[in-house]
């Protein structure tokens, strides 16, 4: 491509957060004084690069003029005929920054992130299956230097998860977890089948950005809460009071239940946590509707047919169907090891994003609905 997108709009974005950042009231949010202070360096950035881009390509029109000027002074010519290619190595150098600087990175990326992780299809071998997954994205965090901390579970009857709910805090957690949202199928032989069957099932998992009270207005009015004793096994003292949680969003519909920790004020926190993270990704993915510019699955039913992945442990390999991507190492992956899943897909985003940005229509990416492998 010889030329790239018009820069007045990105100029005209970072005048109006300078603006912004003019304003008086600006540092009363420290966080989204933070989100802009860091879109609007990006910003300049881009300015910058852009300004060189055109420098270089005025530069390069100057070469090719005087090279085919029959009346230009021999040892200009082969000046510029030197300077050509170096001009142009730098030309398309600078087109590929500018480019990248044109997309920018989700407001959401810096934040920290809350997982959900529920047995889908598949009974017990469902809830083992998202103990598994569980134990995979908190080896992860662990690699990466993060910090887990549990939000909600309930335990299926073999020592699985029907539900687990917990919060990641740390550097970029949600920029390389987004594209974990979906549902994961497994095919393995349970440990329950005698007949040495393959089965499959699901596991849906959520990522939602972390939300504090200034990104989501909850209006006390349309809470339902109640409070309860705890269900299921515990630790001392969890069984015996009304320690958990219950808040129902009224408008939306979403419940949130919490019973981890013996504190009723404790799980109600972390309730009131949960729901604000939920509420924040409806409202993000409205937005995204509004432009049609989802581009990542959501999660579905738990259908055996709506999936995002497949871990096949018969033949010890993961396939992620939105890009193709086939791995065959199981073992290293649920130990933690999804770098290379992850940064696969962070490169198809990429292109996806960089085809719309030069003219190209933006895919909206959906899951598979064949039984295939």
């Amino acid at each position: 491509m010889d030329l790239l997108p018009d820069i007045i709009p990105f100029q005209r974005r970072l005048d109006e957060l300078e603006a912004q950042t003019a304003e008086p009231a600006f540092y009363a949010n420290p966080r989204k004084a933070t989100e802009v202070a860091r879109e609007q360096q990006g910003l300049r950035v881009l300015v910058e690069e852009y300004a060189a881009y055109e420098r270089v390509g005025r530069e390069l029109a100057e070469c090719s003029t005087l090279l085919k000027d029959p009346l230009a002074d021999a040892d200009l010519r082969s000046l510029a005929q030197q300077e050509l290619p170096d001009l142009q190595a730098r030309r398309a150098t600078l087109q590929q920054t500018v480019l990248r600087l044109m997309i920018p990175p989700e407001s959401a990326d810096s934040r920290n992130t809350v997982l959900e992780i529920r047995a889908g299809t598949g009974g017990d071998e469902a809830g083992l299956f998202a103990a598994e997954l569980y134990r995979m994205y908190v080896r992860y965090a662990e690699g990466r230097g993060w910090k887990v901390q549990s939000m909600s579970s309930s335990v299926s009857d073999r020592g699985g998860f029907k539900e687990v709910i917990f919060l990641i805090t740390g550097e970029q957690v949600y920029k390389q977890l987004k594209y974990e949202s979906g549902v994961h199928r497994v095919q393995r032989i349970p440990v329950t089948e005698g007949n040495g069957r393959v089965h499959t099932s699901t596991v849906t998992v959520a990522v939602l950005p972390e939300a504090e009270e200034v990104d989501v207005q909850i209006d006390p009015e349309d809470l339902l809460i109640t409070v309860m004793r705890a269900s299921g096994p515990g630790g001392q003292g969890v069984n015996t009071t009304d320690s958990a949680v219950r808040i129902v969003h009224q408008p939306s519909g979403l419940t949130v239940y919490c019973a981890d920790d013996r504190s009723q004020i404790k799980n109600k926190a972390r309730a009131m946590a949960v729901l604000r993270s939920r509420l924040l990704k409806l409202k993000e993915d409205e937005e995204h509707a509004k432009y049609a510019a989802q581009r990542r699955t959501q999660i579905g039913t738990g259908g055996r047919s709506e999936r995002i992945r497949t871990y096949s442990f018969p033949q010890n390999r993961l396939t992620d169907h939105r890009i193709g991507l086939t791995i065959y190492s199981l073992p290293a992956i649920l130990e933690g090891a999804i770098d290379s899943i992850i940064e696969a897909l962070q490169r198809a985003e990429f292109e996806e994003k960089l085809a719309a940005l030069t003219g190209g229509p933006l895919p909206v990416r959906s899951a598979s609905t064949s039984d295939d492998d």
